[in-house]
């Protein structure tokens, strides 16, 4: 057994590495910047990532391909890297989300819409989110409340119930097609959070209308 050394900047990685274990060299496009690393042939996309690279903007959650939570863009499709071998991604092109931001290093439209709507609450689920949702208004730049609801469906959250989630979907469309509503997103994650005070309410014993959780959210501006 021996130890492999990575740097990244300014952080060092030790890994232990298994006596006799097969390395392989991949070569991978990562956020547009030509990479390669030697990894053992066992390590995932997501630990080449994360330990080799240094981008640990990927998270890994399940490590089964559930939740969603270590999702990257390879060749701009969305991908499991828990359940994909690095080797496999030689020759590839992977974006994570660490390159998602804008050439200025601004927001990326998906981003913002997260911002703007409050799509995210402890985080962590966040950058499966951001690329799935990149790549699905790729494909469709002008969704339908349903088909957004539908598109992060292989996505988790533990947190937020998903309304602001659909929210940002939208917006991040809007913004895609360079449409700005900033009024109409913040009403739609108004309206969203107001949802969620009502269901509270009502599993507390309380039965609150929407109606009234409108009022509440009226006379609060």
């Amino acid at each position: 057994m021996s130890e492999q050394t990575t740097r990244t900047g300014q952080t060092t990685h030790t890994d232990v590495v298994e006596a006799g274990e097969q390395m392989a060299e991949v070569a991978l496009t990562v956020n547009g910047v030509p990479r390669r690393v030697e990894v053992p042939v066992r390590r995932t996309l997501s630990d080449a990532l994360r330990v080799d690279l240094g981008l640990t903007g990927t998270h890994v959650g399940c490590e089964h391909g559930v939740c969603g939570a270590c999702t990257v863009l390879l060749d701009g499709e969305p991908v499991r890297s828990c359940l994909m071998l690095a080797a496999t991604a030689d020759g590839h092109e992977v974006t994570t989300v660490e390159g998602l931001t804008e050439e200025d290093g601004s927001l990326g439209p998906v981003q913002q819409a997260f911002v703007d709507c409050h799509g995210l609450q402890c985080g962590f689920c966040t950058p499966g989110f951001l690329t799935t949702i990149t790549a699905f208004i790729e494909d469709n730049p002008d969704p339908t409340e349903e088909e957004a609801r539908e598109a992060i469906g292989g996505n988790l959250c533990r947190c937020t119930g998903y309304h602001n989630i659909v929210a940002s979907v939208l917006r991040a469309a809007e913004l895609a097609r360079g449409e700005n509503g900033e009024a109409e997103a913040t009403d739609q994650a108004d309206g969203a959070a107001a949802d969620d005070e009502a269901q509270a309410a009502g599993k507390n014993g309380k039965d609150v209308p929407r109606e009234a959780a409108d009022g509440e959210r009226q006379v609060a501006r």
